[in-house]
């Protein structure tokens, strides 16, 4: 009985404590009315004059570039920032406190201070340690910050999650940046050396698309949305007070372009010479029909409707496909109406082929423990299943902290190609966190072009596993080495027991609606 008591009083107390934290810590006001919006494309910016006449002669379309170099990816948004003249909006989920994070915050800064309107709008859950910054730098003139879902205890900020959980765990999981109305940057890509192939330990690999033309112009008015919806609030009203933020920026900055890889960051910039011909308004580009598919903001309140969502629109926009499906995601967790989707293409005859990351590659385990029942039951259902590759040189002496973070080479793209005539380029993930409770974005981009490369990437037999079932009805990995010599793995490949059974636990956690 005194156990039970214990208990009931403890419960008490801990319900009280989380009631007064809530109450202390509410929301702030939403900003007042906003006179901002997005600034239509102009000949009198440098943008605008050059690709204004392009666009021009292919109206109606898009011109599209993909960019599956981390360092074409960087140099893209680097360019766009220092040819800005009007305005740049910026949309992200995370923005690290590294190298290439510091060095893109302070061409925004530089922007700003030569007269550009810059707008930032940031997720809180993906920017820590830019507090103080991030303080200063919306108190510039022509530079603003906004805080989607912010966190109203700053310190310590998870324990925020303690009293508003169902709140904070919908997230702002899109990724753009558009300049002057006429260019935009969008896709897989967060902020941070790890995207953009900078630097030791982990490299992800990832996928964006620079568009120009209506494209840029449906971007601005979704960022727009997102600017002004019910979830963003100003950083003024969020952050502290900064305490010279500015020079603790500055200080980092320094340091960033000290070292070795800011000299790397500067040959991203000459080495990009298709990206300058574009830039320039030379008609380097694929111009084409591109559709934005986007969720609606109110997603991040829980009150979007279903046919205003991401997930609810793609398969009307994607039609039946008739011959092939390409589905490649980081963390594939197709769930009951996604496995039904996929089985039925391969039931009308579709070759359905799936990429994701192997257990050995993965950065979140958890999804991995999740995507396993999937994954077998696709096999045996005549899908196509491949499996990322971590690199060669990963240590198979790993800690335990390293095995439940992740590897050293890690998928993180989202896209799938359709009949090799269609792709969509996003930040989309096949799981129930992005259908469900992520707002995300992408574009449906109509080129055979760019559909069959990742076709053909697809056949690079030697990056990945392929995962089979063998003649025993046992589900195995094929690897194939440069010289065409195949292994094949009952187990996991290149993983330990200890790691095995780690996702295996995982597996019978009931977890998989938030993954």
């Amino acid at each position: 009985m005194r156990l039970l008591r214990f208990l009931f009083v403890v419960g008490i107390a801990a319900s009280l404590t989380l009631l007064a934290l809530r109450l202390t810590h509410p929301l702030p006001d939403l900003p007042s009315a906003d006179t901002s919006g997005a600034v239509p494309a102009s000949e009198e910016t440098l943008l605008g004059a050059n690709l204004m006449p392009l666009m021009a002669i292919h109206e109606g379309k898009s011109g599209v570039v993909p960019l599956a170099d981390g360092r074409d990816a960087l140099a893209a948004r680097i360019l766009l920032a220092r040819a800005a003249q009007a305005t740049i909006d910026v949309q992200y989920y995370i923005w690290q406190t590294d190298t290439t994070g510091w060095l893109l915050l302070e061409e925004l800064r530089a922007a700003a201070e030569r007269g550009v309107r810059v707008r930032l709008l940031l997720d809180d859950n993906g920017i820590p340690g830019l507090d103080n910054v991030l303080a200063e730098l919306d108190g510039m003139d022509n530079l603003e910050v906004r805080i989607f879902n912010p966190f109203t205890m700053r310190t310590p900020k998870a324990l925020s999650y303690a009293f508003d959980f169902f709140r904070l765990n919908r997230r702002m999981h899109n990724k753009s940046m558009t300049v002057d109305g006429v260019a935009t940057v969008i896709g897989g890509r967060n902020i941070g050396d790890i995207y953009f192939a900078y630097g030791e330990g982990t490299a992800y690999f990832d996928l964006d698309v620079l568009a120009v033309g209506p494209a840029a112009a449906d971007v601005s008015q979704n960022f727009d949305a997102y600017w002004t919806s019910g979830s963003s609030y100003a950083a003024s009203d969020v952050l502290p007070p900064s305490e010279d933020g500015l020079a603790e920026m500055a200080t980092a900055v320094a340091l960033a372009q000290s070292g070795a890889r800011a000299s790397d960051y500067a040959a991203s910039i000459a080495d990009a010479p298709v990206l300058s011909q574009v830039l320039s308004g030379r008609d380097v580009m694929e111009w084409t029909t591109v559709t934005l598919v986007s969720d609606d903001p109110a997603k991040g309140l829980g009150s979007a409707t279903q046919d205003a969502l991401l997930v609810g629109r793609l398969p009307a926009l994607l039609a039946q496909p008739a011959e092939s499906v390409d589905l490649v995601s980081a963390y594939l967790v197709p769930g009951d109406a996604g496995l039904a989707l996929l089985e039925g293409y391969l039931a009308d005859g579709v070759r359905t082929r799936l990429l994701t990351n192997s257990l050995e590659a993965t950065d979140v385990p958890v999804v991995h423990s999740a995507w396993m029942g999937y994954r077998d039951r696709l096999v045996r259902a005549g899908a196509e299943v491949l499996e990322l590759r971590a690199r060669p040189d990963r240590s198979a002496d790993l800690s335990l902290t390293q095995i439940i973070t992740g590897s050293q080479s890690s998928l993180h793209a989202k896209t799938f190609a359709v009949d090799g005539a269609r792709i969509f380029i996003g930040s989309f993930n096949f799981d129930p966190r992005s259908a469900a409770l992520n707002t995300e974005m992408g574009f449906l981009i109509e080129s055979p072009e760019i559909a069959t490369a990742l076709g053909r990437s697809l056949d690079r037999s030697e990056a990945f596993y392929r995962v089979t079932e063998a003649d025993s009805g046992a589900i195995e990995w094929i690897e194939t080495a440069q010289n065409g010599a195949t292994s094949a793995y009952t187990l996991e490949p290149n993983t330990s027991a200890v790691q095995r059974g780690i996702v295996r636990l995982m597996s019978w956690l009931p977890v998989e609606w938030i993954l």
